[in-house]
């Protein structure tokens, strides 16, 4: 794997990351804007569409 794609790999996982620290922080300090499974399902497409990303990026 070059380093690129090592680095490209990082960046969406730091992202991912992110974007779940995120909801997080909004479920925990506004509790009344979101459900917990509303929150779960959102990380959980984020997270999808990263992975989806990583695999089309692979793909080439």
């Amino acid at each position: 794997m070059s380093t690129l794609a090592l680095l490209v790999v990082l960046l969406l996982t730091l992202m991912t990351l992110v974007i779940v620290g995120a909801v997080s922080y909004v479920v925990h300090h506004r509790p009344a804007l979101s459900h917990a499974v509303t929150a779960g399902l959102a990380t959980l497409a984020s997270m999808a569409t990263v992975i989806g990303v990583v695999i089309s990026a692979g793909g080439r």
